[in-house]
């Protein structure tokens, strides 16, 4: 399991990046999905980032891979 200090601090890689960085003071807050996910809660950007073996694919082309994916049809 991710330990809850290292949720807290993780951020979308996207919404916090040079070009694409979203505005606000903390952008690209993440939520744990069936302790396997991390999804990204700006509006529109839908980022889902895995975590295999305890460890999250912080990678924004991870990210992208399940962008279309519905968050209910994560395994």
């Amino acid at each position: 399991m991710v330990s809850p200090d290292l949720l807290e601090i993780l951020r979308c890689p996207y919404c916090v990046s040079g070009e694409t960085r979203r505005p606000g003071a903390d952008p690209g807050r993440l939520t744990l999905v069936k302790d396997q996910w991390l999804v990204c809660q700006e509006d529109g950007c839908n980022r889902k980032y895995p975590i295999r073996d305890d460890i999250p694919i912080m990678l924004i082309e991870e990210g992208d891979k399940y962008r279309a994916t519905p968050v209910e049809q994560l395994s």
